[in-house]
């Protein structure tokens, strides 16, 4: 077996693959031990946040002067792989605590929110969630009906309810997005930066149990006059609907890089399995149709983090398209659950039960063909760019 070619090391230069180690040691000392037993117990573990945080992750793309690491977007990239790849609740919280929010706020907010939010999120001493899906509003944002009613002073009093809001059930601090005219359409909605900790809100857990992502907390939000003062305001008013694609296209390459970590460590126990793995005389490895599977997915692995640091390469330097996010997304988390699907089933019975990670990971692949847009979407976005005349000035 040479696992080390499933690995990104080979493809980056030295500061990069240093980098790499670093969080590939810290996700495998503090993350990967705990990935089964949270999945299983179906608990968030409060530790986590804090080891991420002393680790500098989740601070890791954010300015140093709000404590983060000024790390490129091929880092971020990299670490997202790295966490992916141990435990994908790990990375999951940090797409929303960093990507969601923290970034939103350091490109949306004014200086006073900044200075507010930001150094508690990076050490991890406030959570942060990301209010915008809602029951009848996923896909189609700007149907949502979470209301927020403007009063002569200013302020406003929210009615609605979220749901499938990752980190609400724990956070200290929201965005949330709310229409003020829901005849406006993308027009109406503003989004607020809010402490949680007021009257008008409710929390409660999503009703039944997850596919996946077990080990997260995902709540149903129920506003009722849930009060926000006039400053508040997180960017424009009646701009909200492009600070949710902001936030989303930025979760979206936490998304892609995750999703490259899951293939990699489905990919990797399969290897392990198959090569050690005797029936009729010899390893399952050395039969043709095991082997095509393990080729295509080396391959696709390959070429999906290719996709995501052409992306993260794109975005430092200026020149990314929506095209670039949306086909490092869908790429990646499309043959990624092709790799734990096969995955699964080349561990036979095994592949069924706990006691190996692939079940877990073939679940956990699941959402984040979903997250921030599902792969529909992607196409959706694709599409309409090849198909559209270009607006000319």
């Amino acid at each position: 077996m040479n696992l080390d070619l499933l690995l990104p090391d080979c493809d980056l230069d030295t500061a990069h693959r240093d980098f790499a180690l670093r969080i590939r040691e810290f996700a495998h000392e503090k993350l990967a031990p705990h990935a089964r037993a949270i999945d299983e117990q179906r608990t968030f573990r409060r530790e986590m946040v804090h080891d991420l945080a002393a680790a500098g992750i989740l601070g890791g793309p954010l300015a140093r002067e709000y404590g983060g690491g000024g790390w490129s977007p091929l880092q971020l990239a990299i670490a997202h792989e790295e966490l992916g790849a141990a435990c994908g609740n790990a990375r999951g919280f940090c797409a929303v605590q960093t990507g969601l929010v923290a970034q939103c706020i350091a490109k949306y907010g004014n200086e006073a929110q900044r200075r507010r939010w930001l150094p508690g999120l990076v050490a991890g001493e406030a959570i942060g969630c990301f209010g915008l899906t809602e029951p009848e509003a996923g896909s189609d944002i700007a149907s949502m009906r979470t209301h927020a009613k403007r009063a002569p002073d200013g302020s406003f009093a929210v009615v609605g309810e979220k749901w499938w809001i990752t980190n609400g059930g724990i956070a200290d601090v929201m965005i949330l997005f709310a229409t003020q005219d829901p005849s406006l359409g993308r027009a109406g909605i503003t989004a607020f930066l809010v402490d949680t900790k007021r009257p008008g809100l409710t929390r409660s857990p999503m009703p039944g149990v997850e596919l996946g992502h077990r080990g997260s907390d995902h709540a149903v939000l129920t506003f009722a006059g849930f009060p926000i003062a006039a400053d508040e305001v997180l960017g424009t008013g009646g701009k909200g609907f492009g600070t949710a694609m902001g936030g989303l296209a930025a979760g979206r390459l936490s998304v892609a890089a995750g999703a490259v970590g899951i293939h990699r460590a489905a990919l990797s126990e399969a290897v392990r399995f198959t090569t050690g793995r005797q029936q009729f005389g010899q390893p399952l490895a050395h039969f043709q149709m095991v082997q095509e599977r393990l080729a295509d997915h080396f391959t696709s692995l390959h070429a999906s983090r290719a996709l995501v640091h052409r992306c993260a390469q794109r975005r430092a330097a200026g020149t990314e398209t929506h095209a670039d996010v949306a086909m490092a997304k869908l790429y990646a988390t499309e043959v990624a659950a092709k790799a734990t699907e096969d995955a699964v089933m080349l561990h036979g019975a095994r592949g069924y039960s706990s006691a190996f990670p692939v079940e877990r990971y073939w679940r956990d692949i699941q959402a984040l063909r979903i997250y921030e847009g599902t792969s529909m979407i992607q196409k959706t976005i694709l599409a309409r760019m090849l198909t559209t005349a270009p607006q000319r000035d």
